[in-house]
C-alpha cells in the first residue's frame, strides 16, 4: 500500500508545486541528470548481478522489439488510411512504441509486484531505451529532415553516451570478475532514490491543454500503448509457453504509457511535440488505471 501512496504523493508534489511555480520551470532537467548519471545505473549494479540467466530470459528482450516493431507497422497502415505526413506518422511512432519502463514502470512494479522483479523490469528498460535510441532515432530522423537519412555514428553515439545503458553492460561484465558485495549499501543508497525522483519529475512535466483537436491521434496512440502492445506479449508469452515472474513483468513493462524521452527526441527532430507532449501526459495518468486491470488479466493467466 506505501508504494500506492509514494506514487501519488510524489507525482502530486511535482503538479502542485510546477501550478504554483514554486520551483524553477526546468527543474525537472536537474533531477533526470541525477536519475540517469547515479541512479539507474546504480539499480542496474543491484540487481543485475543477481538475476539467473537463461533461455527464457530472452523473452522480456524480445517483448520489447516487437512493441517497436508492431507500432512501425500499426501506426504506417493508420497515417496511410488518414493520408497523415511523413512527420505525423513518425510523431505517432515515437508516442507510441516505447514504453515508460523506468520512470514509471519500477514504481508500478514495485508497487503490484515487489522489488524483486526489478532485475527483469531492467532488462526490459534497456532494450527499450536500445530500440528508442535505433528505431526510434530513424523514425524522427525520416519524419524530421528533408533528407531522411540517419547515420550509424549518431545510433551509436547515443548508445554509448547514455549513463544507464553503460551502467547495464558494466554491471553485466564486471559481476563475472568482480565481487561487487562491498558496494551493496552505496547500490541499494542511490538506486533508493529513483523511483520517488522519477515520479517527482513525472509530475513536473505533465500537460494537459490542448488534448481535445488531437483526440483521434492521441486516442489511437492509446489503443495501441496501453492495449494493444501488452495484450500482443500476453499472446506471445501463452503461444511460446513462458510462464511465471519473466512473463508476468514482461507483460506489465509493455503495459506502461509513452516514456518521457520521446519528448525531447520529437523536439530535437522538430516533430509534432504537442502530440507527443500531449499523449506522453494521458497516457500516464490513463495507465494507472489500464496497469491496474492489466495486473488482474495477467494474475488470471499466469
Amino acid at each position: 500500500m506505501i508504494n500506492f501512496v509514494l506514487i501519488i504523493v510524489c507525482i502530486a508534489a511535482g503538479m502542485i508545486l510546477k501550478s504554483t511555480k514554486s520551483i524553477h520551470p526546468d527543474a525537472h532537467k536537474g533531477i533526470n541528470t541525477w536519475i540517469i548519471y547515479l541512479g539507474l545505473p546504480a539499480v542496474s549494479f543491484k540487481y543485475l548481478p543477481k538475476v539467473e540467466w537463461s533461455l527464457e530470459m530472452l523473452f522480456p528482450v524480445l517483448s520489447m522489439v516487437l512493441i517497436a516493431f508492431g507500432s512501425w507497422i500499426f501506426m504506417r497502415i493508420y497515417s496511410r488510411s488518414k493520408s497523415y505526413s511523413a512527420r505525423s506518422r513518425s510523431s505517432l511512432e515515437l508516442a507510441s512504441g516505447y514504453s515508460n519502463t523506468s520512470f514509471i514502470g519500477f514504481p508500478l512494479i514495485a508497487a503490484f509486484y515487489g522489488e524483486q522483479y526489478l532485475s527483469i523490469a531492467i532488462i526490459c528498460d534497456q532494450t527499450m531505451f536500445f530500440m528508442l535510441s535505433t528505431m526510434g532515432i530513424m523514425a524522427a530522423v525520416k519524419g524530421g529532415s528533408r533528407s531522411g537519412k540517419v547515420s550509424a555514428t549518431l545510433i551509436l553515439k547515443r548508445l554509448f553516451t547514455f549513463p544507464p545503458f553503460l551502467g547495464c553492460i558494466s554491471a553485466l561484465i564486471l559481476c563475472e570478475f568482480v565481487d561487487l558485495d562491498f558496494a551493496a549499501p552505496l547500490f541499494d543508497k542511490l538506486a533508493a532514490t529513483v523511483v520517488p525522483l522519477a515520479l517527482f519529475s513525472v509530475g513536473l512535466q505533465l500537460k494537459f491543454s490542448g488534448w481535445r483537436t488531437l483526440m483521434p491521434q492521441i486516442s489511437t496512440t492509446l489503443l495501441y500503448k496501453l492495449i494493444l502492445a501488452p495484450m500482443m506479449i500476453l499472446i506471445l508469452a501463452l503461444v511460446f509457453g513462458i510462464k511465471g515472474d519473466i512473463a508476468k513483468i514482461s507483460i506489465f513493462e509493455a503495459a506502461m504509457p509513452t516514456v518521457v524521452t520521446a519528448s525531447i527526441i520529437a523536439e530535437q527532430f522538430r516533430l509534432n511535440t504537442k502530440l507527443v507532449n500531449l499523449t506522453i501526459g494521458v497516457s500516464i495518468l490513463l495507465g494507472f488505471l489500464t496497469t491496474g486491470m492489466w495486473f488482474h488479466i495477467i494474475g488470471w493467466w499466469f
